[in-house]
């Protein structure tokens, strides 16, 4: 998530002004790139509690790090020192909250969630293989520093043992005030930003209307992409029967900023009228001269229309207040100037990069996005959203048609494989093609266990109803 700064001053004068603000990321096909960004939670690991080496950041085996001291702030600083060429530091009222990327590592960024959930945004990158390249690098990077402060990190998609009251929050000021209105608008909010984590592709599109196809199809198949990616069976060290407990969190978030947009599936869709919907989300914040302003709830359109409200009497609205309106903006697949894959959990490595395969192949070749529409279109769209509400507790075995949701991810993935295969971008050294990077999902899609129904395996088996263990079986 980048730092909000405001920076197009340019006053808005129509919604057509906005919509062209999106209409800027149409991109030539040889521009399109892949960008992705993942998340991970921070632990104690459990010889920095005990012994001489304890204590380092401080608390119990398995703990949330803090902030400070020795914790989530060292890591960053550490890591700004041991790469000083490939990273700036980002400020939040003079405290480190992040690393912009520069030099090798530019386009990229690393960035704090609400309870120190440590995000790689990576570059937007050529193919698949360089993105493999990237979270190797990163993971590289970051395992020793943690190690030397006795901090681990584990790919999940909901924390699996700790309270909210148990999680610490990160200094940064726009997490203060969605702190504070999320209780407000539904009851799992900080439940969102304390005890989850997820994994996501950016895509670019070449037009308006590929946007659109790409949009529709992105955002009707998400729940598949939910059940596929199934990492989050815990909750408070017990499973809750849900395999994705990430996924039913967002279902009772804040659900006039989230979820699957009606407007996507209707047949004016296009920038101007996702445009209309985000000016009817509700605000979180302004940036003025360099501070964060709290104006969460108040109505962005009833702003552009000169009407007065609390906090923003004295100014008026700017490009760049749009531009960090749309950061506050969480449908299931979002609109900026590309297109940001929202639905999946965090998970191990090779989940990881599945997911950027998974929707690069689908939406980046023309003849597999239209088989992908036209699996899609063979549904009315109510059905894809009743799926989002199933899919989080029966996950793959959801029942669709006459069959499964696993039948539907087959065909998607068959769809996907074909794509990938004629993008025909082969790694010079590996002589590899993208698809292998498909294999985890391949095998989810013939039977395998998703790394929920792996992890109660293991709970109900040689973990003897110990949730902790998945802490150090599934560090990166």
């Amino acid at each position: 998530m980048s730092n909000p700064g405001a920076s197009d001053t340019t006053p808005i004068r129509s919604i057509s002004q906005l919509a062209e603000l999106l209409a800027q990321g149409c991109k030539p096909r040889d521009a399109w790139r892949i960008g992705t960004e993942h998340e991970k939670f921070g632990f104690m690991r459990p010889e920095a509690v005990v012994g001489d080496a304890a204590p380092q950041a401080g608390g119990a085996a398995y703990a949330t790090p803090p902030y400070t001291p020795n914790g989530i702030e060292t890591l960053l600083r550490n890591l700004h020192k041991s790469e000083p060429d490939d990273w700036t530091s980002v400020l939040d009222d003079g405290r480190i909250i992040g690393l912009k990327g520069q030099g090798e590592a530019a386009g990229a960024a690393i960035s704090l969630e609400p309870a120190g959930q440590f995000e790689l945004s990576g570059a937007p990158l050529r193919t698949l293989h360089d993105t493999a390249e990237e979270l190797s690098n990163h993971f590289d990077a970051v395992r020793p520093l943690a190690r030397k402060l006795g901090l681990g990190f584990a790919p999940l998609g909901f924390h699996p043992t700790a309270t909210r009251a148990d999680q610490p929050w990160m200094p940064k000021t726009r997490y203060g005030i969605m702190r504070d209105y999320m209780p407000k608008v539904g009851t799992m909010g900080l439940d969102m930003m304390q005890r989850t984590c997820t994994v996501q592709v950016n895509l670019d599109f070449g037009s308006e209307q590929d946007m659109v196809r790409k949009m529709q199809v992105s955002m009707a198949l998400q729940p598949v992409a939910t059940a596929l990616f199934a990492n989050s069976p815990f909750v408070e060290g017990k499973p809750n029967n849900f395999l994705s407990n990430r996924a039913r969190v967002w279902t009772d978030t804040d659900n006039a900023r989230s979820g699957m947009p009606p407007c996507v599936f209707e047949k004016d869709f296009g920038f101007e009228r996702y445009v209309e919907w985000a000016l009817d989300v509700p605000m979180y914040f302004i940036m003025r001269d360099g501070k964060m302003r709290n104006v969460a709830g108040r109505s962005f359109r009833a702003w552009m229309k000169g009407e007065r409200q609390d906090g923003l009497e004295d100014v008026t609205p700017t490009m760049g207040d749009f531009e960090d309106h749309l950061t506050t903006a969480f449908p299931d697949v979002r609109l900026k100037q590309f297109l940001e894959m929202r639905g999946a959990d965090a998970g191990s490595p090779e989940m990881m990069m599945a997911l950027p395969a998974l929707w690069t192949g689908l939406l980046y070749d023309d003849s597999a996005l239209e088989a992908a529409w036209e699996l899609v279109r063979a549904r009315p769209w109510e059905d894809y959203v009743k799926l989002r509400e199933l899919v989080p507790m029966m996950g793959l075995d959801t029942p669709w048609g006459e069959g499964t949701v696993r039948d539907l991810a087959a065909h998607m993935l068959s769809i996907s494989m074909d794509g990938l295969q004629n993008r025909d971008m082969v790694d010079e050294q590996s002589q590899t093609s993208e698809w292998v990077y498909l294999a985890p999902l391949t095998a989810l899609a013939a039977g395998a266990p998703t790394q929920a129904e792996h992890w109660l395996e293991r709970y109900y088996g040689p973990w003897m109803g110990d949730a902790s263990r998945i802490f150090l079986e599934s560090e990166i």
